[in-house]
């Protein structure tokens, strides 16, 4: 999938963990985890600017989906003023399941092009593919963006009413 189509199903995939957190009284953390999400939803495909790096490898995989949310906790570690230990930890987290979660969408989008993943590499060569539609086609980056987008227009529907 192209950028627009990952936006999609970050907001897509985000949307229910961003919905507990926002009922649960933490709707600025919801809408900046929603950001986050997005903004590192395209990470993988930096790849192609990175000589050596097969595209839809290394960065493609559950590893770098948790080196991303490693590296996405210990940013917000450093940077969290928590007023307690607990929510220290609590936010650390999030910031960890938000990181990660952004590149599991990347890969669920991917998985959807005839090309596919490979989610397990290097430890499996496995191609995984739905074979849906191909990466450049708009109409399906699009229908990804607006799906993604109504669903996270509904979490916040339900968090505004609910919350």
């Amino acid at each position: 999938m192209y950028q627009l189509g990952h936006y999609g199903a970050a907001l897509l995939v985000y949307a229910p963990l961003g919905t507990v957190v926002g009922l649960a009284g933490h709707e600025t953390a919801a809408i900046v985890g929603a950001l986050a999400c997005v903004a590192l939803s395209t990470l993988p495909d930096c790849d192609h600017r990175i000589p050596g790096i097969e595209h839809r490898g290394p960065t493609h995989s559950v590893g770098f989906a948790l080196f991303v949310g490693v590296g996405l906790a210990a940013v917000t570690a450093a940077l969290v003023g928590a007023s307690s230990p607990l929510a220290e930890v609590g936010f650390v987290a999030f910031a960890f399941v938000v990181g990660s979660l952004s590149i599991v969408s990347h890969l669920l989008a991917d998985a959807l092009t005839p090309m596919g993943i490979r989610p397990f590499w290097p430890v499996s060569k496995r191609h995984y593919t739905l074979s849906v539609t191909k990466a450049a086609n708009p109409v399906a980056n699009y229908v990804l963006l607006g799906i993604g987008a109504g669903v996270g227009v509904v979490a916040t529907i339900i968090v505004a009413t609910l919350g």
